[in-house]
């Protein structure tokens, strides 16, 4: 059972987050605990997953109980609460007109009709009721240590906002490149090769700008844009710097807002490097050029043997992917279950010919292995 009270500012704020869990996904959790009521959304594919949990100091009163239903260890269950995002988005659609007129929003559950009662107290006695149907659905719970990862950013949504200007609407990834120097968001390296985009739009942004700057490592993540500028929005909102936890390629990544009445946490899947996107010197840090300079350095030694000994290595050896199983061993939600992104990746290496990819990583284009391959 769950029963809650907010003024029309609370009524903004509440209303912000589920525009912002409408990013993710069609679906949408109530899970009230003694923590507080947390909403929770994640979509189809399980490559993005949203949670805000209010404090019960957010609201004017808080009021939560378990259900009388017993789960197989003997402990009461809770609220299993799933709403569609069609059915809530549109009552919180007018915030700015909620804020001016709303007194009181009450927020309460029935349990015995699956029903969801939302009621708002107006000015002049006026008082709109909404009752939603609800599903019960177990909610989705993700654990993910975002402390742990490597490099930690925070940011004000200001400085935030500023550079998502640059991005037209149609844009759907973005890459961010960190170094100890500079933080460089642009579009997608994918996206910009294509001769239908024409925009390929670029800013770096200086570590003075950021509330905290951590880079353990440098490295270039590609990740879904409509997320991020959900989380943006949010953030804009309550007024409180974002925060991006993340480490390599392939890797989750975390945007997080901590505050003292509410915290979200935004956890994405990031698209997995490889072979064909490492090559191209726009899409490396520094000291991965390098990196790249030395392996073509060690293929053009590596010429100089015998053109059959090279023909029948290439031919034996199989492509090798990167992090096949990364996502799943850390976190749970990310697992690939028909994603786009990671079904995208998985072909890409499919595609890629065995006898331009070798353990030392060699260079696709190499004029060395293109002659290999015509002998072949």
């Amino acid at each position: 059972m769950l029963k809650c009270g907010m003024s029309g500012s609370q009524v903004k704020v509440f209303g912000k987050a589920i525009q912002a869990l409408s990013r993710i996904s069609d679906e949408l959790w109530l899970d009230p605990s003694e923590k507080g009521l947390a909403l929770r959304s994640v979509n189809s594919c399980r490559s993005a997953y949203g949670c805000v949990l209010f404090s019960p100091v957010f609201f004017h009163h808080y009021q939560w109980s378990t259900s009388g239903e017993m789960n197989d260890n003997g402990t009461k269950s809770n609220l299993n609460c799933k709403l569609g995002m069609k059915s809530i988005l549109p009552i919180f659609r007018c915030l700015n007109s909620l804020e001016r007129n709303v007194e009181m929003c009450k927020i309460l559950t029935r349990s015995d009709k699956c029903k969801v009662v939302i009621q708002f107290f107006c000015r002049h006695g006026i008082k709109r009721t909404h009752n939603v149907c609800f599903q019960e659905s177990q909610p989705l719970q993700v654990i993910f240590e975002k402390n742990m990862c490597t490099n930690t950013l925070m940011i004000q949504p200001r400085v935030l906002a500023e550079a998502m200007v640059l991005f037209t609407s149609s844009q759907e990834e973005v890459t961010l490149a960190v170094t100890p120097l500079e933080v460089c968001i642009k579009s997608s390296n994918e996206e910009s090769m294509e001769l239908n985009s024409s925009i390929y739009s670029e800013m770096s942004v200086c570590p003075d700008e950021f509330d905290f700057f951590q880079i353990g490592v440098d490295t270039e993540i590609t990740f879904c844009f409509k997320e991020l500028k959900g989380m943006l929005i949010f953030s804009e909102a309550i007024h409180a710097p974002i925060s991006i936890h993340f480490d390599f390629p392939g890797k989750p990544m975390a945007l997080s807002i901590d505050d003292m009445l509410l915290e979200a946490n935004f956890i994405l899947a990031t698209l997995a490097d490889e072979p064909s996107r490492a090559s191209s010197p726009q899409s490396l840090c520094p000291s991965q050029k390098q990196k790249r300079s030395d392996l073509v350095c060690s293929n053009s030694k590596a010429g100089k043997k015998d053109n059959k000994a090279t023909e029948c290595i290439l031919r034996k050896v199989a492509p090798k992917r990167l992090y096949p199983d990364e996502t799943l061993t850390n976190i749970s939600v990310l697992e690939n279950c028909g994603s786009p992104i990671m079904k995208r990746v998985n072909g890409d290496i499919r595609e890629v010919p065995e006898s331009s990819v070798s353990d030392t990583e060699e260079e696709p284009r190499s004029p060395y292995l293109r002659k290999v391959k015509e002998k072949c």
